[in-house]
């Protein structure tokens, strides 16, 4: 086989593994986070404060597209020892039956205690949801944060042919011409971002909102280029290599990237004044996050692939708990949340209590109740004992 087509499919990618872990922990951060910034949220601290925003903006336009790109590099795996039809059977197991138990039991508290002056109990609350209505429009059933599980079920299925494609022998020479165009710093960092930038010019004019609906396609669309990005980069192991060679390169166009990006939010702040219309100013932030998107997501890919490529005897129990953890963790920062933001603490106090709260009752209730029980782990995604 052509050097520049050899696959990865026989290493084991513990650089995969460790990001996987970091991008769900920093999803407990920011939302536990959504508590006390002033975006628009579930449930809101009586205090907000402006401070949460600065890091959390920055997180906001890369920690889910980092787990689409780190989802579409396993995706690529996973059709190895898989037929189509194995793969797509696997798919339906581990993705869509947690999205409809998530839906019918993980999601409700969410929105009982946004609507909690409503109802009388929870019970009262509940048979609201076998109303069958959308949230928000009135009903109580939603996917709320497991919007990323059927984004996640309907990429798999959408990008299948191309999987099978990318991983026949008629793919060597299209992957080698990806190889070419991406393979040097400059080509990793703006063929991707430039192409992602034009797919949103195209539809954000009709789909501006991001409401991880259906309805959607803008946002649809530019995650699911991460996701079939990571399939790419994954499908040669000189691209690979070469996105960790290029690691520095990367990290000096992330941070620069950073300069224009909060130069144009402090001015949403008020703390700098520049000379365009306002709407002018939203579209080159837009566009800047874009490219902030890409840009970081391809350096924590590069420096994971240098520093993180390491085994651990935790790593497996660690990675299989992470699925679990994510369909649990926001509804139980949201039930947690609820009672510690009525205590007359500092927001400081509040936060790292939620956060450390929440990180001890999900490994508990992963280890306690999911773990053991074979019908559990099928609720959770989790493979079978």
């Amino acid at each position: 086989m052509n050097p520049e087509i050899k696959t990865l499919d026989q290493q084991r990618r513990y650089d995969l593994d460790w990001l996987r872990f970091i991008a769900i922990l920093i999803l407990l951060f920011f939302h536990t986070g959504m508590w006390f910034n002033h975006w628009d949220w579930h449930v809101k601290n009586n205090e907000l404060s402006y401070s949460f925003q600065y890091w959390m903006v920055w997180l906001h336009f890369w920690r889910m597209p980092l787990l689409l790109f780190i989802s579409g590099a396993g995706t690529y795996m996973a059709l190895n020892k898989r037929t189509p039809s194995q793969f797509v059977g696997e798919r339906l197991k581990r993705l869509f039956i947690p999205l409809v138990f998530g839906m019918l039991v993980v999601v409700p508290p969410q929105i009982y205690y946004e609507r909690i002056a409503n109802f009388d109990g929870y019970w009262d609350f509940y048979k609201t949801v076998f109303q069958f209505k959308p949230y928000p429009e009135g009903g109580s059933l939603s996917w709320h944060h497991l919007w990323f599980i059927l984004y996640l079920l309907l990429y798999s299925l959408i990008a299948l042919p191309f999987l099978i494609y990318l991983r026949s022998p008629k793919s060597l020479r299209f992957r080698a011409f990806i190889f070419k165009m991406l393979s040097s710093p400059a080509g990793i960092l703006f063929i991707p971002s430039i192409l992602i930038l034009l797919s949103q010019i195209l539809l954000r004019p009709y789909f501006p909102e991001e409401t991880h609906d259906l309805k959607d396609l803008g946002y649809f669309i530019f995650y699911m280029l991460f996701f079939i990005m990571g399939m790419v980069c994954y499908s040669n192991q000189n691209l690979w290599t070469s996105i960790g060679n290029s690691r520095r390169h990367l990290l000096v166009a992330s941070l620069f990237i950073l300069i224009p990006f909060y130069i144009v939010y402090f001015h949403f702040r008020g703390l700098i004044v520049l000379p365009w219309e306002e709407e002018q100013v939203e579209n080159i932030f837009k566009v800047l996050g874009i490219f902030v998107s890409w840009f970081t997501v391809i350096t924590v890919i590069a420096y994971g692939q240098h520093y993180l490529n390491k085994s651990h005897p935790w790593l497996s129990k660690i990675g299989e708990g992470l699925y679990p953890f994510y369909i649990l963790h926001q509804t139980v920062i949201i039930a947690i949340g609820y009672y510690i933001c009525q205590l007359d603490w500092t927001i400081g106090a509040k936060f790292w209590s939620i956060s450390l709260s929440t990180l001890i009752f999900c490994v508990g209730f992963y280890l306690i109740l999911i773990r053991p029980f074979n019908i559990m782990r099928l609720f959770f995604g989790v493979k079978k004992k």
